[in-house]
């Protein structure tokens, strides 16, 4: 009975995700002590979907994303270390110091989202590609996140960094060690059954943490203009990225190469750093990180038009 609910939902995730959005802004409003619970569920549940993450994919899937490793790298340090930097860079330029623009800094450092394959299979994306980069700007956050946090204003003494920064590491080092450990000691095996539990697991971890992260956005958008100004920064930053890495690509990579990569400069994983950022910045990064949902999720749907559109225009 588990394993069929489980594999319903892995077969209906796009779905499952939206009605997570859905719930996640009504829950803030109508259950707000619920809400209030979940979110102190964020950081464990964003660890244990990368394990599932790798579990998924294994040895074989952690070596097929490593495939093309030296694009990989480059466009992670671009994507990952120097993007970022020289947000930091121009706002301590125009002296801008606000939670917005430290949401900013951190929506730039972090890696893709676990999902990102998922998220390109739906919208006609390369998914070898997706889960490269999914792959390599996990492995390389660590060393790419030190020296964007080095330069941040607000996160303390360069000591205080190195144990985010460590933290982080360890975090990522002991979920794809599990992963890893548990497929190549044959204890989980990739048969159908088997992944299709992952994938359902996957999908019901991934709508719990929407409605955790939903959770300030609902009363927050009934309380006034500033969180629907946030909600259109959100889907300018989250689309903006994606837009504009698609121009500066699709005449280099092929069509869904590209789309792949526009998809991992917009659909960041920020809410992996809530496991290690001082808890009272975390909680300040809550609305700002629930509104970042809605343009990721959106992803399949408006970025998949824009790809139809764009093979239409060259044929």
């Amino acid at each position: 009975m588990i394993v069929g609910a489980l594999d319903c939902l892995a077969r209906n995730g796009r779905l499952v995700l939206l009605m997570g959005l859905v719930l996640g802004v009504l829950a803030g409003v109508a259950l707000p002590d619920l809400a209030g619970v979940l979110q102190a569920l964020v950081a464990p549940v964003v660890v244990t979907l990368l394990f599932l993450a790798v579990l998924r994919l294994g040895p074989d899937g952690v070596r097929a994303g490593l495939a093309g490793w030296r694009a990989g790298i480059l466009t992670v340090l671009v994507l990952q270390l120097v993007l970022p930097c020289l947000a930091v860079l121009a706002l301590r330029l125009l002296q801008v110091e606000s939670v917005l623009a430290f949401g900013l800094v951190l929506v730039l450092a972090a890696a893709p989202i676990t999902g990102s394959p998922n998220l390109a299979i739906m919208s006609g994306a390369s998914a070898p590609v997706a889960l490269r980069q999914l792959v390599m700007g996990t492995l390389l956050l660590p060393a790419t996140a030190l020296p964007v946090f080095l330069l941040m204003p607000g996160l303390g003494a360069p000591s205080e960094v190195f144990s985010i920064v460590l933290r982080l590491l360890v975090v990522i080092a002991l979920a794809g060690a599990l992963g890893l450990w548990l497929r190549a000691s044959k204890i989980v095996t990739a048969n159908t059954r088997t992944l299709s539990v992952i994938d359902g697991c996957t999908t019901l971890l991934l709508a719990l943490i929407v409605i955790a992260l939903m959770g300030a956005v609902g009363p927050a958008l009934l309380a006034g203009i500033h969180a629907w100004g946030l909600l259109l920064f959100v889907l300018a930053l989250g689309f903006g990225l994606q837009l504009a890495t698609l121009l500066v690509t699709s005449g280099k990579l092929e069509g869904a190469q590209a789309a792949a990569i526009s998809q991992a400069a917009g659909n960041r994983n920020i809410a992996l750093f809530l496991g290690v950022l001082p808890p009272a910045l975390a909680s300040d990064l809550l609305l700002l990180i629930g509104l970042y949902q809605i343009p990721m999720y959106l992803t399949p749907a408006v970025m998949g038009w824009v790809y139809t559109r764009m093979r239409s225009n060259l044929a």
